[in-house]
């Protein structure tokens, strides 16, 4: 019998269509919140407001600067916006969650979550913020969301480009952790149920981007893909994504898109038991070719270089990501073997003919 620790995260998750409408005011009551700092931008800030229109007397301010990797500076100015609130509302993708975790750290002040996108990062206690190039993350229980609201309904205006890119990254969460650090056999189980619900209806958006059940049933992938990220930590696939990110202010989710392939065929000749459920997952043998192939359905990128980054970027983060490189790796991460994965990531070329 294998032995193991799962860390189980506390958090209620209410998930369905019409939900945001018809249930947001009661979560907030059960929380007593009196005091809301309501956090969202461009169209999910004005989604927002109308969602907590029929008690608008209750968010004392809202806060709508949100970039992506969260700025240090964003992340200040939002906790001066919290400076009377007793809980934070977040409406939107990652980036208006990362923020709102911002606040969480510092303040200690609950969060409750409206996603409007795939990114999981709703159900996980990791934070990330960006200062100078930089972007460093960490994990702390303060930052986990105590109640979040899944509505598909919220997520029919998407642009169906950003949708299939969101959820290719809540893929990226699912494969990961197979071989992160506190991966268990039930956190195994969550991801390989996260891989078949996203790998099924990922397409179905791309083909219908009205289709609510669609749209549901990715919105549920992507909720277990954030559940068992959550639990078993993060591994080279994040670290890379954090530098490139950070140091370049890459598209999120695309950059996690184009890297999963290449980082999965790195370390799957030594992880034979997370090939096979990946796999299993994915309905194919070669899960490497699986993915590839479901990247070209979708239309996304399949090499940094379409995101604008240069060869010469590659080149200058190999030390970085190295410094920080997980040391139980399947695959150890060398410095030759981390430049060819980067620039076999960059063209976009045939993942299992340069990763070896």
């Amino acid at each position: 019998m294998t032995s193991f620790t799962y860390d189980g995260l506390p958090g209620r998750v209410v998930f369905g269509a019409g939900v945001a409408r018809t249930r947001l005011r009661g979560e907030i009551d059960h929380l007593r919140a009196e005091r809301i700092l309501l956090i969202g931008s461009g169209r999910e800030g004005v989604l927002g407001a109308k969602l907590c229109a029929p008690f608008a007397d209750r968010v004392i301010a809202t806060f709508t600067d949100v970039r992506p990797h969260v700025p240090i500076e964003v992340a200040e100015r939002a906790r001066a916006a919290a400076a009377h609130a007793d809980l934070v509302v977040s409406v939107g993708g990652g980036s208006t969650t990362g923020t709102a975790k911002a606040v969480a750290l510092t303040t200690g002040l609950p969060i409750l979550a409206v996603p409007t996108t795939y990114a999981g990062s709703e159900v996980t206690p990791v934070w990330g913020m960006t200062e100078r190039g930089r972007k460093t993350t960490g994990t702390d229980r303060r930052v986990l969301p105590g109640t979040v609201i899944y509505d598909p309904e919220l997520t029919l205006s998407l642009p169906v480009d950003l949708s299939v890119a969101s959820g290719s990254n809540a893929m990226a969460h699912c494969v990961e952790a197979f071989w992160a650090p506190r991966r268990s056999p039930v956190s195994n189980a969550v991801a390989e149920a996260g891989i078949r619900h996203l790998f099924t209806s990922l397409p179905a958006v791309h083909a219908a981007p009205r289709n609510l059940a669609a749209r549901g049933d990715l919105l549920l992938g992507a909720y277990l893909a954030g559940s068992a990220f959550a639990v078993a930590g993060s591994g080279l696939h994040h670290k890379i994504c954090h530098v490139l990110g950070g140091r370049f202010d890459l598209p999120h989710a695309r950059t996690h898109a184009v890297v999963l392939p290449y980082v999965l065929a790195y370390n799957l000749p030594n992880a034979a038991h997370a090939a096979d459920r990946i796999g299993t997952a994915l309905s194919r043998p070669d899960p490497v070719a699986a993915l590839r192939e479901l990247s070209e359905k979708l239309d996304m990128p399949t090499g940094l270089g379409e995101l604008g980054l240069t060869r010469a970027h590659v080149d200058a983060v190999v030390d970085d990501i190295l410094a920080i490189a997980p040391a139980d790796n399947p695959t150890p991460v060398t410095s030759a073997g981390l430049r060819a994965l980067l620039r076999a990531a960059w063209s976009g070329s045939d993942p299992s003919r340069h990763i070896t």
